[in-house]
């Protein structure tokens, strides 16, 4: 007898899509609880190591000095947004659709919809086929897809700190833990490793949520295989990853030794940018002030920094034309690096 009133005036995607979109916002809220247990590992390390200088890098050269704790603000900074985009697919692919076979509310009032939104803390999608419209999950899943970029961002620049070459942070190593079965001196980065693998499987998700954009008309079922892969497989495996980093961060490694002498390890040529502004603060030509700071640093730099690019430029005739020793000897202060850390951290972690 209660049969006829079951699924009355609606379609089967009316429930499923329904459903799935309950199901995408509770994930949401789990991986927005991930982002704030990383951001908060960030802070603190962030603010652990705020003046422990180390060397930046661009090209996987040294450029200029920065501090490790800048390192991390950044990354605090980029989850900080991965959040706030999560924050704004989880609402946008928070929606309810109760609106029969095409979308009409021929055979249902749009009241039963207003009401089961209400009940289930989703919105009212405003204008439906026979299936919500499947550009709010691309976007959903395109975001997952991001975030797991920061992840792998965030995981190479450690699986690159612990190079043996550099060695200024690594990934904690238990006691009694294994690095590699045939070589008991390894300690390798066994889990960015991990991370930055599952960064590319959750990527992958997101093209095929995209593809299913495109549906025939006012829908076929080309989409429903894709999610149920894609759905719990993105959010699980990005739940993982997530917590998998907030481990790393928390329990990492920092040499802030074995940084400062990478940080010495080639003369003085990350100082190289302040002589040559000074050079033209002092009269010289641009050209001809990066021709004698560069033709100097070259010397550093062949002698694998057993020469010393403040020695050399000393002993320069035409730098010291110039500029005074002292005035030469000013612009190696590491100091002067790290003078505005204290302004960025202000923006990133507030006042």
């Amino acid at each position: 007898e209660e049969a006829r009133f079951m699924h009355q005036g609606m379609t089967s995607s009316d429930v499923l899509d329904t459903c799935l979109a309950v199901q995408l916002a509770k994930a949401s809220d789990i991986l927005l609880a991930d982002l704030d247990a990383l951001l908060e590992a960030l802070k603190r390390r962030a603010m652990e190591h705020k003046l422990t200088p180390t060397i930046g890098r661009s090209h996987g050269i040294h450029a200029e000095p920065v501090t490790f704790g800048l390192k991390l603000a950044q990354a605090y900074a980029e989850f900080d947004r991965c959040k706030t985009r999560l924050e704004s697919a989880r609402a946008e692919v928070a929606t309810c659709a109760i609106s029969g076979a095409v979308g009409t509310f021929a055979n249902i009032d749009p009241r039963v919809e207003a009401h089961v939104a209400d009940k289930l803390g989703l919105s009212i999608e405003p204008i439906s086929t026979q299936v919500i419209p499947r550009d709010r999950h691309a976007m959903f899943f395109s975001v997952l897809g991001v975030i797991a970029s920061s992840v792998e961002r965030l995981a190479v620049e450690v699986r690159h700190l612990q190079r043996t070459e550099v060695l200024e942070a690594e990934e904690y190593f238990s006691p009694g833990q294994k690095g590699s079965s045939a070589m008991p001196h390894k300690r390798n980065p066994i889990l960015t490793e991990n991370l930055t693998g599952l960064a590319r499987m959750v990527r992958g998700y997101a093209l095929p949520a995209m593809e299913n954009v495109a549906l025939w008309h006012e829908r076929d079922i080309s989409h429903s295989s894709v999610e149920r892969y894609i759905g719990p497989d993105a959010t699980i495996t990005l739940d993982f990853a997530l917590g998998r980093l907030t481990g790393v961060i928390d329990k990492l490694l920092v040499y802030p030794e074995r940084m400062q002498k990478n940080l010495d390890k080639m003369g003085g040529l990350v100082h190289s940018q302040r002589v040559l502004l000074a050079l033209t603060q002092a009269g010289v030509s641009r050209e001809d002030a990066y021709r004698l700071v560069q033709r100097n640093a070259m010397k550093v730099w062949e002698s694998d920094g057993e020469l010393s690019l403040l020695e050399l430029l000393k002993a320069d005739d035409e730098v010291t034309a110039a500029l005074s020793e002292a005035e030469i000897e000013e612009k190696f202060d590491l100091g002067y690096h790290l003078k505005n850390v204290d302004t960025i951290f202000a923006r990133v972690f507030g006042e």
